[in-house]
């Protein structure tokens, strides 16, 4: 495209058409990841899930079940591990209003 410059580089992607979520701040793409049965993984792959774009129940009620498990793969996660419940960072000690501020 022209640009004030010279030519710009451009990519554009029709919203409706791919349908991405339009806010008050952007345009977004709505992702959703699936895990990975572990007996389907190759030996090799770290992968738990796949990530694809989420669509509203609506759409996904009008899809067949060929449309939606052809969809694309648009990435992958590794959860490396159960992150330990810690406890509050917050306590109930009251502090005056004269004293500054603990931090």
């Amino acid at each position: 495209m022209p640009g004030k410059l010279g030519q710009v580089e451009c990519l554009v992607i029709p919203i409706e058409k791919n349908k991405l979520f339009v806010g008050e701040k952007g345009v977004y793409l709505d992702l959703i990841a699936f895990e990975v049965d572990p007996a389907k993984r190759s030996a090799d792959s770290k992968d738990t899930h796949i990530v694809k774009q989420s669509f509203s129940k609506e759409v996904r009620e009008a899809m067949t079940d060929e449309q939606l498990k052809s969809l694309p793969i648009l990435g992958n996660l590794q959860v490396w591990g159960e992150a330990p419940e810690s406890a509050p960072v917050s306590d109930m000690k009251v502090q005056d209003e004269v004293s500054d501020l603990p931090f």
